[in-house]
């Protein structure tokens, strides 16, 4: 009778310490990050929600707007973006380290044409367009997360416009991003 509960015993402590190991894993899914180095430099708010599906991969989507209406600088033409990325991750840490991205985006802007005039008055006639493309690309980049949650990341990639409505070919994605992770 002895050996039939203290098995029992065993079986349940065995059966409840194997859950905690899965409830540490499956604790904090979901992040939600902020790109700080886009803001700064380029006045863009690019707000990001990460679920994390595995220990080596993830799914998110990012939206970026900009602050600034006027059209100046790298990558000028964009003014808003949603962006759906996968990424793998190479690390013995669960959904952190050294990773490759996949990514969609469509992204809408506007372009300014400048048309000069041969004859008097010699002006120059600006025209504003509103275009929406679709770009598919590459990113690779790194993720630090600390025990309490706190994300550090740093990511850059190339993707290439398919609907050729922009006046750009090519769009970038990457910065430098702070976030939490949680349940």
């Amino acid at each position: 009778m002895k050996k039939i509960i203290i098995t029992g015993i065993l079986l349940i402590l065995s059966s409840s310490i194997f859950a905690q190991e899965e409830n540490q894993e499956t604790f904090q899914k979901n992040e939600l990050k902020i790109n700080m180095s886009n803001l700064i430099a380029f006045k863009w708010v690019d707000i990001s929600y990460e679920r994390i599906l595995n220990e080596e991969s993830t799914f998110g989507v990012g939206t970026l707007f900009s602050l600034d209406s006027s059209i100046n600088g790298i990558d000028e033409y964009r003014t808003f973006s949603i962006t759906p990325y996968y990424r793998h991750f190479f690390s013995n840490k669960y959904a952190q380290g050294f990773f490759i991205e996949a990514f969609g985006m469509i992204h809408s802007g506007k372009t300014e044409n400048y048309i000069y005039t041969d004859f008097p008055p010699y002006e120059t006639i600006i025209t504003e367009d509103k275009y929406t493309d679709l770009a598919v690309g590459i990113s690779v980049g790194a993720k630090f997360v600390t025990k309490r949650g706190f994300i550090a990341e740093i990511y850059a990639g190339i993707g290439r416009d398919l609907l050729n409505n922009s006046a750009i070919e090519v769009v970038g994605r990457g910065g430098v991003s702070i976030g939490y992770r949680f349940k």
